[in-house]
């Protein structure tokens, strides 16, 4: 990375912000058991053996920096041992505070919270990023001005954060049963759904871990969807994304009818390539005994928007539902507001977060409004044809006729939508636009 020493510090602080999030939400079992008989560790040995194996990890791939051969598990050379050494002692007394009596305390709760969304912002605002690169490189006797907000490139991040918020909301709702450091640390951290998901449950993956798998009942399955998600990811999207709509194919079209060529390849790249990955995914995790939820269910296939968000990227919506939508109607609801005046204010906003989860830009904020109106205004629709024709009942020729349309618009609205994702200025996205319809 950019930034001196960032390929060791950004996984490292990763781990610290599991291990202490974990520290805050599972308060310390009851008296403990000596195990004795039982063949099984005190719940404060097992405790104890998990965080010395995450301090071995991390002490392993530092140490490297002074054995030439294996150097070194990260790209560029760890920091200095001290240094290391030092970082451990901090995260060891930060969870050690926590864990003496002070876990599950509302501000510690709210505390971490806020800090893992202000940090989700950093990286997602790119002059914030930029103020941060350059800080750090000060801080590390870099060029400051060299900074870019691409510097600090912490993969998966967004998603760890949003599995450790979950943590810290349910905690603080009562809905957690207690899960050891070594369990929380696997769900926290589980590689195949690290980078890009599904955000799963720590109820839910707990669950699955004390499941019974035999590898004769999975493998099929799981090679299966592997080999499918490689085919979507490799094959189709990689292949589709010669064509498909960005800057500089944007740039170089005139026609309305190659416009709507790169769209809808566009539309068709970014389902195959995280559909994909998804499927790769989850066929990963049934090798390691875990089923993942599933993120995709034929979204592009819906008769209407609410049930295309109800398929696509089902987990991140799910996530946005209980910890943002729910909460902020029940709020909205008890001041009193007019139905359609909450309906309009939840799913705009709840949909312009989503939309700025993947980077906050004029252009993913658009994105996010666009759906959230769609949303909006399907509600609407919904509601009043209900209320006009509740004893209407379509014959079956009708029915497969009107769904048709629903899914052809459906379809089309979130393809439009995509201009906006695909290209980086807001001015060439209505640009565009415009061309696709002879502008």
């Amino acid at each position: 990375m950019p930034i001196r020493y960032f390929d060791f510090w950004l996984p490292t602080f990763a781990l610290a912000l599991t291990v202490w999030v974990w520290a805050i939400s599972f308060p310390r079992p009851g008296p403990l058991l000596s195990g004795e008989g039982t063949g099984l560790p005190s719940p404060l040995e097992r405790e104890g053996k998990s965080a010395v194996i995450i301090a071995v990890c991390i002490l392993i791939a530092a140490l490297l920096r002074y054995v030439e051969p294996l150097c070194c598990l990260t790209a560029t050379r760890p920091p200095q041992i001290w240094m290391v050494l030092l970082a451990l002692g901090g995260i060891v007394l930060m969870a050690w505070g926590v864990r003496q009596g002070k876990g599950g305390q509302t501000w510690l709760l709210n505390g971490f919270s806020v800090l893992l969304i202000i940090l989700l912002v950093v990286l997602k605002t790119p002059v914030f990023a930029q103020a941060a690169s350059v800080g750090l490189r000060t801080l590390a006797g870099q060029q400051a001005d060299l900074a870019s907000p691409l510097d600090i490139r912490w993969l998966g991040f967004s998603y760890l954060a949003f599995r450790l918020v979950h943590v810290l909301r349910d905690f603080s709702a009562g809905r957690l049963p207690v899960v050891p450091l070594d369990e929380f640390v696997l769900y926290a951290l589980f590689f195949p759904a690290y980078t890009a998901g599904p955000i799963d449950r720590v109820q839910r993956f707990v669950g699955e871990l004390h499941s019974v798998h035999h590898l004769g009942e999975i493998l099929i399955p799981a090679g299966q969807r592997i080999a499918i998600g490689i085919f979507k990811k490799f094959a189709l999207a990689d292949g589709l994304a010669l064509i498909a709509l960005n800057d500089t194919n944007a740039a170089q079209i005139i026609s309305p009818g190659w416009t709507w060529v790169l769209l809808y390849a566009y539309a068709l790249r970014i389902y195959f390539d995280f559909s994909g990955y998804t499927d790769i995914a989850i066929g990963l995790g049934m090798f390691a005994g875990v089923k993942m939820p599933e993120n995709f269910e034929s979204p592009y296939l819906k008769p209407n928007l609410t049930a295309f968000w109800n398929s696509w990227h089902i987990t991140l919506a799910q996530w946005f539902r209980a910890y943002y939508f729910n909460p902020l109607t029940r709020a909205l609801r008890g001041r009193k507001m007019p139905i359609p005046m909450v309906i309009f204010l939840t799913q705009v906003t709840t949909m312009i977060l989503i939309g700025l989860w993947h980077g906050v830009t004029w252009n993913f904020l658009v994105w996010g409004a666009w759906h959230g109106v769609g949303l909006f205004v399907h509600n609407r629709w919904s509601d009043a044809f209900r209320a006009r024709h509740a004893q209407w009942s379509a014959p079956v020729p009708l029915k497969a006729a009107l769904n048709g349309a629903g899914t052809l618009l459906t379809f089309h609205y979130v393809v439009l939508g995509w201009v906006w994702f695909a290209l980086a200025d807001i001015q060439h996205s209505f640009a565009t636009l415009g061309r696709l319809f002879g502008n």
